[in-house]
């Protein structure tokens, strides 16, 4: 028989966890952002008062399901425990979505409450608001609007969710087990060396797997502190970050590591041990002029958000994305690279079947990326599917077409992978039109049902999409248009 809510709260693994690492710390520093600075203690008691403020709309049979829909902060840290210690499932949304992503996430996932900032877009999925400030700080506790439909029900051993890119504007839901969650972490921290003499300086949000899984309960486990910064994450941001915490560990995606080489900012790196970077790839070029500007080796890391962390670069010489983390296999070859790790997501609760279909006979997941393994070294050489990777976020080029097409005037449209001038991936978009639309309103109306992330970075207007032989869009001609149009 299916355990009840109450026994799966019982058993839950993530609540024990951080409860003996928190006591275990005691007055070592947690957590911190710019604007406040939490112990160990501090983080337990301001989690379990903000998790008995919890408690009381929890679900009669079901369990409270709560999403987080904030940036980094030690707010969101705390609300994040609050979740667990409330025997709560925490679903962790990307702030990037817009209201159209949320809403289907709340639909979907028959999200009970949101706990967000203030000022957030949630008018379309929120009923009343329950509590502002107090346990939670800036951030804000509302019901969420019930849906006529009935949630899908979770996996009994379901202790968080996150989200990965869907196809239709409607995210992947993907259900992990506690088990899993703790697995990743302490594969994570005993396969690359994480002690409490570490400090980390997080530039990725923690809802994305390159944060989650390298910088939250990894970094509780072995009592490291965990440094967050707020705003848009700009080379003169990292550099005060690191020189006001003393960082020993610089946690980002590629794009801000190309920032700095750009900016030249050498400033704040003293201490910083090592830089790790994952969710697309950095050019070997960046990594070189960021270790001579800095002194720091570059780590390179490779994850898939439905399995968690897979290899790490111990060297940090930039010769592929490393050796499997410790619960890892690792396959690579004519099929693809396919994985099994003891850090891997059950299912998408909101898409029934479909995370079933990557696992192979043997129970590995196949990623969609290509590769080989050199000594065991992985070295990705291309992807298998037609996902876009921009900045560490995965963007089907299929759902955004779609989206283009329905605005008024297009005639067609073609939404694909381009570089920009400085050869970072982005997502570029040719549309035939008639007359009416700019690319101004063609943002615009892709603004109001994508996120900001899946929005083109470049939209050129023409009056017709140029064909190959066979009729289908050529995508080698589209970015020769947009090569000509740029340097007009």
């Amino acid at each position: 028989m299916p355990r009840t809510s109450g026994e799966a709260t019982m058993n839950a693994v993530l609540p024990h966890a951080f409860t003996d690492a928190l006591a275990r710390h005691g007055d070592r520093v947690a957590v911190t952002d710019p604007d406040a600075s939490l112990s160990y203690a501090e983080l337990a008691d301001r989690a379990r008062a903000a998790a008995a403020r919890l408690a009381p709309y929890g679900v009669a049979g079901d369990r409270l399901r709560i999403g987080l829909y904030a940036t980094n902060s030690t707010d969101y840290v705390v609300g994040y425990l609050a979740a667990l210690f409330a025997g709560a499932v925490p679903f962790l949304a990307d702030s990037a979505f817009g209201p159209f992503e949320l809403s289907r996430i709340a639909e979907d996932c028959g999200l009970d409450l949101l706990i967000h900032a203030p000022d957030a877009d949630v008018e379309q999925v929120t009923a009343e608001v329950l509590t502002a400030g107090g346990e939670f700080g800036a951030l804000t506790v509302s019901r969420v609007r019930r849906s006529a439909t009935p949630p899908p029900p979770l996996l009994p051993g379901t202790e968080v969710c996150r989200f990965t890119s869907g196809s239709t504007g409607r995210p992947n839901c993907i259900e992990f087990s506690g088990t899993a969650v703790l697995a990743a972490a302490r594969n994570w921290a005993e396969g690359t060396g994480l002690s409490a003499q570490d400090r980390i300086a997080c530039l990725a949000a923690l809802s994305n797997g390159l944060a989650f899984n390298t910088s939250l309960l990894a970094a509780f486990l072995p009592g490291a502190s965990l440094h967050l910064s707020r705003g848009l994450p700009t080379a003169s941001r990292i550099v005060r970050l690191l020189e006001s915490t003393g960082a020993t560990r610089l946690v980002a995606f590629p794009a801000l590591y190309e920032s700095i080489v750009r900016r030249s900012s050498t400033g704040g790196f003293t201490g910083v041990r090592a830089a790790i970077s994952s969710g697309a790839p950095l050019r070997d070029s960046v990594r070189e002029e960021f270790t001579r500007l800095t002194g720091v080796p570059v780590h390179n890391y490779y994850g898939v958000a439905e399995a968690g962390p897979l290899t790490y670069a111990a060297d940090g010489d930039g010769t592929g994305l490393g050796t499997a983390l410790p619960g890892v296999e690792l396959i690579a070859d004519e099929q693809g690279v396919r994985v099994r790790s003891e850090s891997m997501g059950s299912r998408y609760l909101n898409a029934p079947g479909v995370f079933e279909e990557r696992i192979d006979a043997e129970g590995r997941y196949l990623t969609g990326d290509q590769g080989h393994l050199v000594d065991g070294v992985l070295h990705l050489t291309g992807r298998t599917g037609r996902l876009v990777n921009v900045g560490g976020r995965k963007i089907d080029p299929i759902e955004v077409t779609e989206v283009l097409r329905e605005a008024a005037g297009v005639l067609d449209a073609v939404a694909f992978e381009a570089e920009s001038r400085h050869g970072e991936p982005i997502l570029a978009a040719v549309v035939a039109v008639g007359p009416g639309p700019t690319a101004q309103s063609l943002r615009s109306h892709c603004s109001a049902v994508l996120p900001s992330f899946k929005v083109p970075s470049v939209l050129h207007l023409v009056d017709r999409i140029p064909v190959n032989s066979i009729g289908k869009p050529s995508v080698e001609r589209l970015r020769r248009l947009l090569a000509d149009a740029q340097s007009n």
